[in-house]
Parts: C-alpha cells; structure tokens; sequence
C-alpha cells in the first residue's frame, strides 16, 4: 500500500484541479485499490483559488451580484475562513476572462469595478486577512475600476469624472480621493499571484498578457503608454511608487492598484496556498506526489503550479512526476527543478477537442502507469534490501 498526494493544475477548458485528482484517483483505485489517494486542489491565484483552499480548510461561501468586466451584473463567490477572520476572492470571479463571451470582449472597455464590489461586500464581515487572488482577468485597466468602486473619482482638466475605463487614462489630470473608502488600519491585504512583470514595458501587463485578452497590436500600444501615465497620476496622488514592483502588473496592473493605495504585500500564490491547505502535512507521510498542467513548457519554471508542488516535494525527499496533457520543448530544465518524470497523456495522434473529449480516460490510463511503475520500483527496491 502507498499513500500518494495528487495536487494538479487544471487542464486549462477540460477539467478542474479537483476533477483531474478524481480521474487520477479512479486510475490508481483500479489496479492498487489499497492505496491511500489524498487529492488536493492547488492554483496560483488565478480560477480556482478559492476552491483550491475551500476543498481543505473549513470555511462558507458566500455568493452576491457584482458587475462584470463589461458592466453587466452577474453572480459572484467568496470564501470566509477562521469564523470570519479571513476572506478569500479571486479575481477571475467578478472581473474574469471567462465571464465574457468570446464574441463580446473589448480590453479597452473592460473594468476591475466588478471586484471592487466584491471587496467591498466582503470587508462587512471585518475580515483581518483579506487574500486576493490575482489571475485569469479579462481586464488590462490597472484596478482603475476597483478604485473608483473605492470612492476615488478621475478628473479631467475642466474637472469633469471620466469613466473608470482604459481608455480614460491619458485623459486624466486629477485623482480625487476626497470619498475614498480606505481600509481598516490593521487588516493585512495577502496578493496570491506568481507573476512578476511590472506595469509596464516590453514585460509589462499590456505586452505579455494583453493578446490572450483579445488586444490588438495598436491597442497593446495604447494601452502600454495610458498605464505608464496613469500611473505617474497615482503616484502623485500617493506619494507611493510601485509600477516598476514585481508583480505590479499581474492582472492587468491590478496589483499595482492594490499595492499602491491598501498597501498590499505581494505573495507567492502557490506557495500560500498550499501553506493554507496544509499540503506539507500530506508530504510528510506520502511516497509519491503527481502533479501536472494542461502544456509543459518553459514557463512552466517561471511559479507555475507543477514546480511549485515539486519543490516542496524534494524538501520531503519525496519523488514528484507530472501528467500533462502535451509538452512542449526540451524538459531537461523542468527534470532539474525537482520533477522526476513527464507523462503525456496523449496515446495518439488527435485533434485538440478530441483530447479534451477524451480527458477523463487519458488521465486514468495514464495514472494507471504511473501506479504501475511505482508499485514495481518500490517491489524492486525492497528486494534488494
């Protein structure tokens, strides 16, 4: 018998973190079905997050009617952890990419004001940690909407409020912060994310993010020179200069927002996440961890979730490997980060949507001989003791 920790990453349009661990768990069970699966949900603080720590950590979710990225309303869910102590929202919720139609997304007319309602509805139970998950937006507005849900107006030279959208920014010459609703004094704001890029620039939130949101080539233009004067309007107003922080433009520069005016300390998503879930509790006892992303690339050294998972495994000596649904380039440099195999689940040649329709076998095959191999090493490696 093994006890084997399943922490996944989603396969991105095919099948949740939590899924993909049953599909993985119903693959074991059929040949070692004495092995004792322990399946967690692990994100990065993008969709997901709060399901990620719910399915561990004891906590109510709440749901409400928010705006979405366009201004339409729409349900959205938090989580209350600690009786109420902490509150956890992701980003994707309210402002994500995911609610817009494909046929309707417009990065220039997109807003974050959705999650400052959020927020804000949040903040009413007292939260003294409030944790922001910062992933998988459809917004590229550097929180210019969740401020203006905060009371902050945006002035224009003859001092009339412009909307709280993208294309206001080079229009603004006044911040008025005379109804902002600033924080409570002693609530710590956690950012989840594992992007780095600053505001602006050639690595900055309109350049590297900006095309998987639908912006065209002149609007990444744009859009790149509004946040770089948007933010010297911010930073006049607050004294406080973050553009150039890591992680200043993950979702769209809305960790710049939330770092300059809550003074939000910027986290490692996975990393906290999995220190919320308890994750190495399970590592202490497991004999082996499986992991694994929809693509497996060299991105995926740069905080995503396989490498994380791995990295916590090597401090347990515990072997890691991955199932991924197609990698792609040389993985000698994601061998050295601590994962000790890849498996694809592919067995042959198929279109996209016929893998996404035959995820839930290709997994369970898949998990069946990684378990397999496991068990034969193991036996093996007894023997010869």
């Amino acid at each position: 018998m093994a006890k084997i920790v399943v922490a996944s990453d989603s396969f991105k349009g095919s099948a949740s973190s939590l899924v993909i661990g049953s599909y993985v768990t119903q693959g074991i069970h059929s040949l070692f079905p004495d092995d004792d699966v322990d399946v967690f949900a692990v994100a990065d603080g993008g969709e997901g997050t709060i399901e990620a720590i719910m399915s561990k950590v004891l906590g109510t979710w709440k749901t409400v009617e928010v705006r979405n990225p366009l201004g339409k309303p729409q349900q959205a869910r938090y989580g209350l952890l600690d009786r109420g102590k902490s509150v956890v929202i992701e980003i994707a919720e309210a402002s994500g990419l995911t609610t817009v139609p494909e046929n309707e997304r417009n990065i220039m007319a997109s807003s974050t004001y959705g999650t400052g309602e959020l927020i804000l509805q949040a903040l009413s139970h007292r939260p003294e940690r409030l944790y922001i998950g910062l992933g998988g937006s459809a917004t590229n507005d550097a929180g210019i909407g969740l401020l203006a849900a905060f009371g902050i107006r945006f002035l224009d030279t003859h001092g009339k409020e412009l909307p709280p959208l993208p294309s206001s920014f080079l229009k603004i010459a006044e911040l008025d912060l005379s109804h902002f609703l600033t924080l409570p004094a002693d609530l710590e704001v956690i950012i989840l994310s594992d992007v780095t890029n600053p505001l602006c620039g050639p690595c900055g939130a309109s350049a590297i993010f900006g095309p998987q949101k639908g912006a065209t080539l002149d609007e990444i233009k744009k859009l790149d020179k509004g946040l770089e004067y948007f933010a010297h309007q911010c930073e006049q107003a607050t004294g406080k200069f973050r553009k150039d922080w890591k992680g200043a433009g993950a979702a769209g520069g809305l960790g710049f927002a939330l770092m300059t005016f809550f003074d939000a300390r910027m986290t490692s998503g996975i990393d906290t996440i999995l220190d919320l879930v308890g994750f190495d509790k399970a590592l202490q006892e497991a004999d082996l961890v499986i992991t694994g992303e929809g693509r497996m690339d060299n991105q995926s050294l740069q905080g995503k979730t396989p490498v994380g998972i791995a990295n916590r495994a090597r401090v347990y000596g515990v072997p890691a490997v991955a199932i991924v649904g197609s990698t792609a380039g040389d993985m000698a440099s994601v061998y050295k980060e601590g994962i000790s195999g890849v498996f694809p689940i592919l067995d042959s040649p198929m279109s996209l949507n016929q893998a996404m329709e035959r995820t839930p076998e290709l997994i369970y095959k898949t998990a069946q001989g990684i378990a397999t191999f496991f068990h034969s090493v193991s036996e093996k490696t007894l023997e010869s003791l």
